[in-house]
């Protein structure tokens, strides 16, 4: 056990951190962001850290560059106030899709930012679904992975009838992540096979495997952004028979034009988390949000403690 635990919100996610710390019984620790009017940033700590066991709650949001800056400034400045350990809880981690070279003269963006939050004194990373699984090889330090299947899961269970549903993977990647889905479910599995050209947020779904007629079709994603792949996605399996579409999704990016997409898309409800903010504008009617702050609140109680992390995936 490192000291006390120390839970301090960066300005991306206050909700997320205020919802965590109450499940922990802890106040959020006190911070102050200043930004000067050169666009410069200072990230002051205002309550003693020194040999504490510090969480930095910050995920990737708009505006994406700040927010990883006021994390990187933050996470140096605890070091520099002597804490015993800094975890950057981040639940969804910036970049994450940049996670290989597919193209010439690209970074490899997700690696770098694993080098930075090295860099700047993060003794280990605490994250939820990671784009590629993979992506926990590019750090040196300690990352834990959570995953927000339970929760949706869990309530699909208690909300939804599944009798006649069928699980759809919006393209082959997702299959192998959606198998998971499909065991805690107990329901069949289709996949969409879809082509995407260049940089466009078009995809064009070409065939199906697996059987859709008649059945409620639940397309399940580790994230949302534009809404393009689930929304011609739904469009492609109705065409092939379903009797309608459902989806959820772990990260609710909600992109560009994506609520709009949605509202007016033939998917009947969207369940997502809050690993970003949500914010009023954004939860129409088909949109239903669920926390993961209780299970980041036990995953930080586990890491503090020295228990196991795993078995919160029970």
């Amino acid at each position: 056990m490192q000291g006390d635990v120390k839970v301090i919100g960066g300005s991306a996610h206050p909700d997320l951190t205020a919802d965590i710390c109450k499940h922990l019984d802890v106040e959020p620790s006190r911070t102050e962001v200043h930004r000067f009017s050169n666009e410069n940033m200072m990230v002051q700590i205002q309550e003693n850290v020194r040999e504490q066991d510090v969480f930095v709650v910050q995920p990737s949001c708009a505006p994406v560059s700040d927010g990883i800056v006021e994390l990187l400034i933050t996470i140096d400045a605890l070091k520099h106030a002597s804490a015993s350990r800094i975890t950057a809880v981040v639940p969804y981690f910036p970049y994450a899709r940049s996670d290989k070279k597919d193209r010439p003269r690209i970074s490899i963006t997700a690696r770098l930012m694993a080098d930075l939050l090295e860099t700047a004194g993060a003794n280990r990373v605490l994250t939820m679904n990671l784009h590629s699984p993979q992506l926990q090889g590019f750090f040196r330090i300690p990352v834990d992975q959570l995953s927000g299947e339970p929760i949706l899961c869990d309530y699909l269970a208690r909300h939804r009838d599944l009798e006649d549903a069928v699980l759809v993977a919006g393209d082959v990647g997702e299959a192998k992540d959606l198998g998971r889905y499909a065991s805690r479910l107990d329901l069949p599995l289709a996949i969409v096979d879809k082509r995407r050209d260049g940089d466009d947020e078009m995809p064009r779904p070409t065939h199906l495997v697996g059987d859709v007629e008649g059945k409620i079709a639940l397309i399940v994603d580790d994230e949302i952004a534009s809404g393009g792949t689930m929304i011609e996605a739904a469009r492609f399996v109705l065409e092939r028979g379903a009797a309608a579409v459902e989806a959820a999704a772990v990260h609710p990016i909600l992109s560009g034009r994506a609520i709009a997409r949605i509202r007016e898309s033939p998917i009947r409800s969207l369940v997502v988390t809050d690993t970003v903010p949500v914010p009023a504008d954004k939860r129409i009617d088909k949109i239903t949000v669920l926390s993961v702050a209780p299970l980041f609140a036990a995953a930080i109680r586990a890491i503090h403690c020295g228990d196991s992390v795993s078995a919160l995936f029970r």
